[in-house]
């Protein structure tokens, strides 16, 4: 079954509020197996709101409503929908009884706009509002199932798992229901471009289970979905699709679940009992925010220091002068930098672990080197320091948040080649 969720509200399309609505709807559908192909917002006027439901039918077999059922004029959405259905409104009993005696039980006398809520599609199933006074909808015609919510998600919520949901598995699914299963896997050290091209032939041959690809700074997410009767047959279908990736890939999955880089680095040296400090430049603090933002951060992170001048890398790091200054000086954006500064940092915090990052953010350049020159080093305990020259694009934020991301990243693959020694 195909769905399309129809946000209605002119505040919507203003952003003066967030569409939370949509992604709850929409988690709830695919775990009763219904598929979302479009969301849709338009506001509070009646021929958009017609054109919008008329488009609906073309491309749903289910359409869901959301908001547009108050008691003022401009709450249009039970209107419309009559309109393109040629159906007539009238007033639910139940539903203005419950009205009426809100306004009874508080001494207030009710405005006549009140009878509005309780307005109900011929035809169609009254959904009881237990938090709230408008009376949500429910109807079948030509094929197209119709559910009206209101818009408040504390009146929404309530009523779709109550009231809406029952009726959808009973009407359109006639009880039976293959939900939609998903896992996550996440990969870190390689661009959304580079890890679609070790996976196109599995992408483009897709059927079941799907394999979706979602990017963000520095980390690559794949979603692998498919429907099933219950979990553990679709965990069959799902495991086998990471088996399938993984061998592609061993060097860059880091996760079998929805979490960040330095949660799972966090927590593996918890077990190990193993310690890190950090020197940062360009980043100013971020590796170390990062790593601190997760819970259990404390018993591995000894401390760090935000480098970002010359005089406090020679100061509290040293950083030998004639490599900071002088005409033929590496500068501080370089190797023979980044190095020092993570054996330094290591030794000062007597952790296992240094990591140091230093570059040019940008804009422009520093040091007549470019933004996106960016260099990265480990030290660990009884090795020899590992260093890497990083060239990134995008804006000043980009270039931190990657090169954060790309310490991290060299950090955990140090942490798996240590478990395979």
């Amino acid at each position: 079954m195909k769905a399309e969720i129809i946000a209605v509200g002119t505040e919507l399309l203003l952003g003066q509020i967030v569409n939370t609505n949509a992604q709850y709807l929409s988690q709830e559908l695919a775990a009763i197996g219904v598929d979302v192909y479009f969301q849709t917002v338009v506001g509070d006027n009646m021929a958009r709101l017609e054109s919008a439901v008329t488009a609906a039918q073309s491309r749903a077999d289910i359409i869901l409503f959301s908001g547009g059922l108050g008691p003022t004029q401009d709450d249009l959405t039970k209107d419309a929908i009559a309109s393109v259905l040629g159906r007539e409104l009238h007033i639910d009993r139940l539903s203005m009884d419950k009205i009426e005696g809100f306004f009874r039980d508080r001494g207030v006398e009710m405005t006549e706009n009140n009878r509005r809520q309780a307005l109900t599609i011929a035809g169609a199933t009254p959904l009881k509002n237990e938090t709230g006074l408008a009376v949500g909808n429910a109807l079948v015609q030509e094929g197209k199932y119709y559910v009206i919510l209101p818009g408040p998600p504390k009146e929404l919520k309530p009523m779709f798992e109550q009231e809406a949901k029952p009726w959808i598995l009973q009407h359109a699914l006639g009880g039976s229901v293959k939900a939609i299963y998903s896992k996550m896997l996440k990969f870190a050290g390689i661009g959304e471009s580079a890890l679609e091209t070790k996976l196109i032939d599995l992408i483009e041959g897709q059927s079941d289970p799907t394999i979706a690809p979602y990017a963000k700074e520095g980390e690559v997410t794949i979603r692998v979905s498919t429907k099933a009767a219950s979990e553990a047959e679709a965990l069959v279908k799902l495991n086998a699709a990471e088996v399938q990736i993984q061998q592609r890939l061993p060097e860059h999955l880091y996760a079998s679940e929805d979490v960040p880089l330095e949660k799972v680095i966090v927590e593996w040296m918890g077990r190990l009992g193993l310690t890190v400090g950090a020197a940062e430049s360009c980043t100013g603090g971020l590796v170390m925010e990062m790593l601190t933002s997760i819970p259990g951060s404390a018993t591995i992170f000894k401390g760090g220091i935000v480098c970002y001048s010359n005089e406090i890398k020679k100061k509290l790091l040293n950083v030998p002068h004639d490599y900071l200054e002088g005409e033929n000086c590496p500068g501080a954006v370089s190797p023979e930098v980044a190095q020092v500064l993570a054996e330094q940092v290591r030794m000062i915090m007597d952790s296992d672990f240094g990591l140091s990052v230093t570059g040019v953010a940008g804009p422009g350049y520093s040091e007549f080197k470019p933004a996106g020159l960016v260099y990265i080093a480990i030290a660990e305990r009884g090795k020899e320091t590992e260093i890497h020259e990083l060239r990134l694009n995008g804006n000043r934020e980009t270039i931190r948040i990657r090169s954060a991301k790309a310490i991290l990243y060299r950090l955990w693959r140090r942490l798996v080649e240590n478990e395979k020694e």
